[in-house]
């Protein structure tokens, strides 16, 4: 054992991936994650994203383990990360519910995908078990795992979670971030705040960066961009080419969200907001995007059938064509949640809406401890971003925002120059950064994006 622990060592200390400025985060020890799984010849991890941001982050960080790791790795979970070869155990819409009250109706099969999701994972045995966002199935599951393991009193998987809860947010969050540290080991953050809330509560945590970084690192690979410039713009005449919108249109580009639930309570919305600017705005043409989902598809496929004005459908999954539409677009309207972050880095003016189920909307006026629901406008401490929630999110006054924000330049420079600062705060730790400089190299993006990160920490984890 010792023998194929020390030729694995040597091995790896020569593979490609060593060189790299990420040898920081890679050193092997006899007592490392990826010795014991050495001894097996493979690396397994079972992987769950319940939501399509959570998904996106859990496919790049599967790309970057596959591309350092010197196993090879075997991947099981819950997902739509099919390119990165994850046969999904079943459709992750099926527990894609966010909200109090809002799981209630869904709770029965939501306990059944959860019963499922145990038993495949203790089945598969993994080395690795990373859950990603969606934390009220995350930790209902890995919380499970943690306790059948114990039970049975054999080794047992490292469990990470990716996508620090809000424990800022809430009151008595930082209470509560205690008793995480009971089964998860290790936590992934990405806002530079938390890293430091977690290890005062017992939990170890890594800030990685803001996963809305890697869609910089992708779409402007090759491209003379520099290093602290998080931005992406994209080719705006040509999506009015493309679709053949008249030069003299106004493009609103309008994200109803992600989740089936958020989609069928926003979207009629953002219908009869249209409907109230479109005498305002005679040659008034919006963009839809539309998350991949298949249930969220079905539904606005339906209802633009009876769209008071143009509208354009832009599929999930082509983050060029999204970009190019942002950047053909005077202002957006969208439903709170990592795209407002997007629209950050293609620094387009946008409105930030967000309704829930009465009761949900109670319990947040009643338990949140900060004014804001948008991570820039919370990042920066300033309501720079309007903002239409709950009661306060009707047609007529998220017409009135909109109808202010498209007529009045000051205001949309005053976002664009905020989204500059929001992209600082959130850069990859300095210490990655500084790490590369020290080489006297030229930082690498790949080598330091957050999923990277994830990923050496993944595989230099030391095990208790």
């Amino acid at each position: 054992m010792w023998l194929a622990a020390i030729r694995f060592v040597n091995i790896f200390k020569n593979s490609i991936c060593w060189k790299t400025p990420l040898r920081r985060y890679l050193w092997v020890s006899s007592k490392s994650l990826i010795d014991r799984a050495a001894s097996e010849g493979e690396l397994r991890v079972f992987i769950v994203a319940g939501e399509v941001s959570g998904d996106s982050i859990a496919s790049r960080l599967m790309a970057s383990l596959n591309k350092i790791s010197p196993l090879p790795i075997r991947f099981s979970g819950v997902g739509g990360m099919s390119n990165q070869g994850l046969k999904s155990l079943f459709p992750m819409e099926n527990i894609a519910v966010m909200g109090i009250w809002e799981l209630l109706p869904h709770f029965y099969n939501f306990r059944v995908k959860l019963k499922e999701t145990v038993e495949a994972a203790l089945q598969f045995q993994p080395h690795v078990v990373v859950t990603v966002d969606s934390k009220g199935f995350s930790f209902r599951l890995l919380k499970q795992l943690r306790a059948r393991y114990n039970q049975q009193r054999s080794d047992r998987p490292v469990l990470f979670h990716y996508v620090a809860p809000s424990f800022w947010a809430w009151k008595g969050g930082e209470a509560r971030l205690k008793g995480l540290s009971k089964f998860v080991d290790y936590v992934f953050c990405i806002l530079p705040n938390e890293e430091a809330g977690c290890k005062l509560n017992g939990l170890n945590a890594t800030f990685v960066g803001h996963p809305i970084l890697e869609d910089v690192l992708e779409l402007n690979m090759g491209k003379e961009t520099a290093l602290h410039e998080w931005k992406i713009t994209g080719n705006g005449e040509d999506f009015r080419k493309k679709y053949a919108i008249a030069s003299g249109a106004t493009v609103i580009t309008l994200l109803p969200g992600s989740r089936l639930q958020e989609v069928t309570r926003m979207l009629p919305i953002f219908s009869n907001t249209m409907k109230l600017l479109k005498d305002s705005f005679p040659e008034l043409v919006t963009v839809i995007h539309v998350a991949p989902n298949q249930l969220v598809d079905n539904y606005i496929a339906k209802a633009v059938h009876k769209w008071p004005v143009p509208a354009i459908l832009i599929p999930g999954g082509t983050p060029q064509l999204k970009y190019d539409a942002f950047n053909a677009s005077l202002v957006a309207l969208c439903t709170s949640g990592t795209v407002a972050m997007e629209l950050q880095l293609a620094r387009l003016p946008c409105l930030v809406t967000y309704r829930a189920h009465f009761l949900t909307e109670w319990f947040v006026r009643h338990k949140a401890k900060i004014p804001y629901i948008s991570l820039p406008n919370i990042l920066l401490d300033s309501p720079v971003i309007p903002e239409a929630l709950f009661q306060a999110c009707t047609p007529a006054k998220v017409a009135f925002l909109l109808k202010e924000l498209m007529n009045n330049t000051v205001l949309q420079q005053q976002q664009i120059a905020a989204a500059e600062k929001v992209m600082e705060l959130l850069c990859p730790p300095n210490r990655t950064l500084n790490n590369t400089e020290q080489q006297g190299m030229k930082p690498s993006p790949p080598s330091y994006s957050p999923s990277m990160i994830a990923a050496s920490t993944i595989l230099s984890y030391k095990q208790r």
